[in-house]
């Protein structure tokens, strides 16, 4: 059973029918649980809905009917306790499958879910708590984050309810004792499509992190995520790697996936390891699966012939450059093409390789029809084909749908981000003349340099298809003559040595590989990059320590 086909205008043949013709019908009232969990529950009730393990032999498996009956019992948990629509809940619970029944009861109630990244500290639990004016705290019950909420929860007296699972903890109310304490009940609570249904923090280039709300209609934003992207049928098991922090989780394990009636396949680690995350590919039979391009650099490093993959029948990715040769050498292990894809916090896919559309390595392929996407010069000017403009979604009378409502509590912001008809995305691309869209970099990271502008993606991309580079980042570096400089952080492949012989190798490897102007002038070796949560490369870091060295 695939519920996505109450919310479609028709079934799309082929990538160019979904172009032109998809329609997303957006109901009145639309509670994600109501109109589809509890659907699927009622309609195909031993439907397999999430599959969750670890490394230490824990393994669930909810069908719709147990997923339903849980959110319920939790929504009905939480009402007990004070919790009512409009509440702010901040949840750190890692890859824990609560993480997905908290997700639905909080939607049921109508609840606002803040979901965190179980490696905050006590100043960012406390910033965030404080901002989003939390009254409620679901978070792990060991690990060095339970050391840092106890500490932050003595600061934040709004907070009521602290709740912990995976284990127990002073002072904390646990998640199973909170469960068995609590008897069935409907739960009748009326929401609106505006309604707010879940925020994320997510980092900007200055100041604290921003606050991306969405409201009640963002899941079906990700049904083109699900269907259209992932491609998911209802015997289908879909892996995204993404920690519940992440809007990546949003992405790939939760709101689209369910509307294609697949299995969200959940394996919950604090550390990756490659060889385990095989074998569980492996073992569970893992149909789809999507993780940053970083990831699958990673995974070709491995003996993939020693794992059966043979499920596996579709791969994506999204975050970060994929380069030719890692999508050429996962395709020779598995017979999968990998299928790119863009969007922000903000936003849902906003450009994709669709069903079957022919993919162009080193494109992020074509728009989502649920927007009208284009390029902005500087000045607000439509760019021609071939020029570099930034990102934007038009936002004409109606939000469009799966893009932020605001950013919560900052108008400014929120100003900055949408005027004149449009949401500015802040990053940069260009179009050729079949409408493929390829990505430059983030605004605040395109490199200038004697009057051309270098986006850090086309550099990596050539880098990282040398043998010798494992991983890199670029940034620009001031220089007095030429503005900017290009410089390359390198993570060397095993057996390589930093060398002044390798340098000049690489350097002219780029010089072949894309326009020489982009070359490196400055390689740096490092042992391990600087990240975000959400495994992306923090370039303006880089920057800054370049900064105070100078």
């Amino acid at each position: 059973m695939q519920l996505y086909k109450n919310y479609v205008g028709k079934e799309y043949d082929n990538w160019r029918d979904f172009i032109e013709h998809y329609t997303v019908s957006v109901p009145e009232n639309f509670n994600f649980v109501r109109d589809v969990i509890d659907v699927y529950a009622k309609q195909s009730p031993e439907q397999l809905a999430l599959l969750w393990c670890d490394d230490n032999g824990g393994e669930e498996y909810f069908s719709f009917a147990r997923l339903a009956q849980q959110a319920n019992l939790c929504a009905a948990a939480l009402q007990r306790r004070g919790i009512k629509k409009g509440d702010r809940i901040l949840s750190i619970l890692r890859q824990r499958y609560e993480y997905w029944i908290l997700l639905l009861a909080c939607h049921k109630l109508g609840a606002v879910i803040i979901p965190a990244n179980y490696m905050l500290m006590e100043k960012d639990i406390i910033y965030r708590l404080e901002a989003s004016d939390a009254v409620g705290v679901v978070c792990l019950a060991t690990g060095e984050v339970a050391a840092e909420m106890d500490k932050a929860l003595t600061k934040c007296p709004k907070v009521a309810l602290c709740v912990c699972a995976a284990g127990r903890r002073d002072g904390w109310l646990n998640w199973d004792d909170m469960m068995a304490a609590t008897a069935p009940a409907e739960i009748e609570v009326t929401t609106q499509n505006d309604d707010p249904l879940l925020i994320y923090f997510t980092s900007g280039t200055e100041g604290q992190p921003k606050m991306v709300l969405h409201d009640m209609t963002y899941p079906l934003g990700h049904l083109a995520t699900g269907v259209y992207w992932h491609q998911l049928a209802d015997d289908d098991i879909h892996l995204t790697w993404a920690d519940s922090g992440w809007a990546k989780c949003s992405w790939g394990k939760s709101y689209g996936q369910w509307l294609a009636g697949a299995c969200n396949f959940v394996y919950d680690v604090e550390k990756v390891d490659y060889k385990k995350v095989l074998t569980v590919m492996a073992k569970y039979r893992i149909t789809s699966f999507c993780a940053p391009p970083t990831m699958f650099r990673f995974m070709i490093k491995e003996d993939m012939a020693k794992y059966d993959l043979s499920a596996l029948r579709h791969g994506s990715t999204a975050g970060e450059a994929l380069n030719p040769s890692v999508l050429d050498e996962f395709l020779a292990a598995t017979g999968v093409t990998l299928r790119e894809a863009f969007g922000q916090t903000e936003t849902g896919v906003i450009l994709g390789h669709w069903l079957d559309m022919p993919v162009r390595v080193g494109t992020l392929g074509m728009p989502n029809p649920q927007y009208r996407v284009g390029l902005l010069d500087p000045e607000g000017k439509p760019c021609e084909v071939g020029e570099e403009g930034e990102v934007c979604i038009a936002w004409d009378d109606k939000h469009p749908l799966g893009v932020l409502v605001e950013y919560f509590g900052d108008a400014d912001r929120t100003a900055n981000a949408i005027h004149d008809g449009w949401y500015r995305t802040g990053d940069i691309a260009w179009c050729d003349e079949d409408g493929y869209y390829t990505f430059v970099g983030r605004s605040d990271d395109i490199i200038k340099s004697s009057g051309y502008r270098i986006g850090p993606f086309e550099v990596e991309s050539a880098l990282t298809s040398h043998q010798a580079v494992t991983e890199c980042a670029i940034t620009g570096v001031p220089h007095p003559d030429r503005g900017q400089v290009v410089k390359a952080t390198i993570i060397l492949s095993a057996g390589y040595e930093p060398s002044p012989e390798l340098i000049k190798e690489l350097q002219d490897y780029v010089k072949h590989t894309t326009a020489p102007y982009k070359y490196p002038r400055i390689i740096e070796f490092a042992k391990e990059l600087p990240k975000t949560f959400s495994g992306k490369t923090k370039r303006k870091h880089i920057r800054e320590t370049d900064a105070k060295e100078l």
